[in-house]
């Protein structure tokens, strides 16, 4: 029967890879251009106090987490005749499209009504975004009982991830530097709304036959305190789970300040800051593929080590990296031979920052096989749930900190000003802990997450 199911797949396989590399398109798409401009969007568009903007990105963070066993357990229980997951990604797609637009709209009047609009539209967002997202990366495991399919799917799903998001931050570029838009970033959330609903229709489209087909879920479910115990008493999943949070929680922090470094720290105009996120993008899929050779080649925690090096020695430089002189239009940056030097090299500061921060990505979860193995009843899904959970949660209280630090530093928020190039100007005390959050804090992390993987079992290590 499974040979017969897999030259079904066999027949069609282009059109399941592209389908499947489509499904992740939307929510790839949002989460980058979430990650680089939600923050700056609350503090200067939408004039939001930068604690109320850090608790608004770990109330979407948190909720995104919470919400995960519930869609799954109920996405597990649904009947249909096209499988229990092609249904929630249809009925979430539209609301998914809707809601990424309007957490770019700015409503009127106070803080207070702001705060309560762009929390209520933060949960509806994360509700379709797990809709889609959970459902769809179940499917992987269900189309197919073949590795090798299951490895091409995730491939796929990782290409179109990474190409969405890159799309999200050309669109981002373009918009948010376009001359006579009003509302450029409502403007911009609109397109990107746009792309996630027909990237995830289309997708339920070319995957609908093979989800009909596909492997039904069992429905059976361990209790929270049994779950709970099997975690505790596995010590490799809590040294992978720990390297996992603090990887990201450094990630995520740089990824969350990194326009503002750029803007308010080294005076870089937002008409090119905008377009800064991109070489990071790039440079981080170039080093999946160096550390996914280097892994193979030698083992995975000589990986982790040489891209931690890389990416320590640039959270460092772009520490102590200068600022740019302040001129007066954007030609002039660059007939600065001082700001053009300076620029030249945050440019390269980035890049390197990319392809030491891709280990977060693959590491973590190339280790994580060990740990189930470890395990005796091997039980993947759950240890894959727990390990997202706990991320998600990581991730949220690290952008919660972001905001208390920026608070606490005395850090203005402030609305952007098109005609000017620079929004306006830091306390030094504010500028010193934007620098931390870009450099010290995030190698302090990644250096702990070093400490902690350093008595892993050698005999574990190669592939």
């Amino acid at each position: 029967m499974e040979n017969s199911h897999s030259n079904n797949i066999s027949g069609s396989r282009t059109r399941l890879m592209l389908s499947y590399g489509l499904g992740d398109a939307g929510t790839g798409l949002a989460a980058t251009q979430f990650g680089f401009f939600l923050f700056r969007f609350f503090i200067c568009s939408a004039g939001l106090p930068v604690l109320i903007a850090g608790s608004l990105l770990m109330l979407i963070k948190i909720w995104d987490a919470v919400n995960d066993p519930l869609i799954g357990w109920l996405s597990d229980r649904t009947k249909s005749r096209w499988g229990p997951r092609i249904p929630w990604m249809l009925v979430a797609a539209v609301p998914l499209g809707l809601s990424l637009a309007a957490i770019w709209w700015i409503p009127s009047g106070h803080v207070i009504n702001k705060t309560i609009y762009y929390a209520l539209i933060s949960i509806i967002v994360m509700t379709a975004y797990t809709s889609i997202n959970l459902p769809f990366a179940a499917l992987s495991t269900e189309i197919s009982e073949k590795t090798s399919i299951r490895t091409r799917l995730n491939a796929a799903r990782f290409t179109g991830s990474i190409i969405a998001g890159l799309t999200g931050l050309i669109i981002a570029g373009v918009v948010l530097n376009s001359e006579g838009i009003v509302n450029e970033y409502f403007f911009m959330g609109k397109i990107s709304g746009l792309i996630a609903v027909i990237t995830t229709l289309i997708s339920c489209w070319g995957l609908a036959p093979y989800a009909k087909k596909a492997r039904r879920p069992t429905g059976k479910a361990e209790p929270i305190k049994f779950q709970f115990k099997r975690i505790f008493n596995n010590k490799k999943f809590l040294k992978v789970i720990s390297l996992y949070i603090l990887l990201w929680c450094a990630l995520q922090l740089m990824q969350t300040v990194a326009l503002i470094y750029v803007e308010d720290v080294l005076n870089v105009p937002s008409k090119i800051a905008n377009w800064v996120p991109i070489p990071f993008q790039i440079s981080a899929l170039i080093g999946l593929q160096i550390w996914a050779r280097v892994s193979n080649k030698l083992n995975r925690i000589s990986a982790l080590n040489y891209g931690a090096i890389i990416w320590i020695f640039a959270c460092t430089a772009a520490l102590f990296l200068p600022s740019l002189s302040q001129v007066s239009s954007l030609e002039g940056l660059f007939l600065n031979i001082y700001n053009l030097i300076l620029f030249v090299i945050l440019i390269i500061i980035i890049c390197l920052i990319g392809i030491g921060a891709s280990t977060a990505y693959l590491i973590p979860w190339s280790l994580l096989p060990d740990a189930i193995d470890e395990d005796s009843e091997k039980p993947a899904g759950l240890y894959t749930a727990w390990m997202v959970l706990i991320q998600k949660i990581g991730i949220g209280l690290s952008v919660q900190v972001l905001g208390l630090l920026l608070y606490v530093s005395g850090y203005q928020s402030c609305f952007v000003d098109n005609t000017s190039l620079n929004i306006i100007e830091q306390s030094s005390l504010a500028q010193l802990t934007i620098r931390l959050c870009i450099g010290f804090i995030p190698s302090l992390l990644v250096i702990i997450g070093l400490f902690i993987m350093r008595k892993w079992d050698q005999k574990l290590l190669t592939n």
